[in-house]
């Protein structure tokens, strides 16, 4: 079931996947989720006036919360605090919809126009959004200092970010646990955790 929890085309067609996906949202982890220390020192350089654009493929909003400006961050794989209707495209907060499955609705449909409502998340057998990835490459080509933090570089069309910012001449910094793809064209490339790495490089 879990498969089809995340694929778009079951979603779509089996009411049973939907409503057991509606339980599941119900207790997802990132209405508790907290900003760490990494997620601080990102918003402690947009403070400082030196963040063009914040790339992510985290679903979460951890990076508003911290107090990134939105306007600032795009959002590869969408976010779970929205629900997006699939037919009319109307999209409303996340906790409207679940206050509807705690008061008894098992699959909540559009109140617009009766169409499935579904997190504004990208599912399996779902297409990225091409906007949000014309705006992550062309931010990339017009850094000066491009920083890869906590991700493998291995999901394109994403991960084609790094070349076209080190293409441009751009400084890359590499920050993850394992090895990327893109190491050997790398700057900086650095191995400590996260949460301790980057508010010392940052200096936050």
């Amino acid at each position: 079931m879990a498969e089809k929890l995340s694929n778009i085309h079951y979603y779509m067609s089996d009411p049973e996947v939907r409503k057991a996906s509606w339980k599941a949202r119900l207790h997802h982890p990132a209405w508790a989720a907290r900003p760490n220390a990494g997620h601080l020192a990102i918003a402690a350089l947009e403070k400082r006036g030196k963040l063009h654009v914040l790339v992510t493929q985290n679903i979460d909003e951890l990076h508003q919360k911290a107090g990134n400006s939105p306007d600032k961050i795009v959002e590869v794989h969408g976010t779970v605090h929205k629900v997006v209707c699939m037919a009319c495209g109307m999209i409303a907060p996340m906790q409207k919809a679940l206050d509807r499955v705690r008061a008894g609705e098992d699959d909540p449909p559009c109140r617009d126009c009766g169409g499935i409502l579904k997190s504004a998340t990208v599912s399996f057998g779902q297409p990225l959004v091409p906007a949000v990835i014309d705006r992550a490459l062309r931010s990339a080509a017009e850094a000066d200092l491009f920083l890869a933090i906590g991700t493998s570089l291995q999901v394109y069309p994403i991960a084609n970010a790094v070349k076209i910012a080190s293409a441009h001449g751009a400084r890359i910094v590499i920050l993850n646990a394992g090895e990327t793809p893109f190491d050997d064209i790398a700057d900086a490339v650095m191995r400590d955790p996260i949460g301790t790495a980057l508010p010392r490089l940052i200096g936050s």
